[in-house]
């Protein structure tokens, strides 16, 4: 998902590693924001802070789609 398809007050979920522990990810549900320095441009509000949105960022419109991303990234088994 790219910052063309998401207008600020849109939710989303992200595929997020623990800065501090990399082997440990989670989906982690995130707000899309007004650029705080860039009008014309979105941020992710996530963990109370801002994140510019790359395009290699996991980004995903439903928890459902980045539960699938997140079991195909790391190769996990689905009931």
């Amino acid at each position: 998902m790219d910052n063309k398809h998401v207008k600020a007050g849109d939710q989303v979920y992200v595929i997020y590693r623990n800065p501090h522990t990399p082997n440990v990810a989670n989906i982690e549900q995130a707000e899309i924001v007004a650029h705080p320095e860039n009008n014309n441009d979105v941020a992710l509000f996530l963990h109370e802070s801002f994140h510019l949105i790359d395009e290699d960022d996991a980004v995903y419109p439903t928890y459902e789609e980045a539960e699938k991303a997140f079991n195909n990234i790391f190769d996990y088994e689905q009931d």
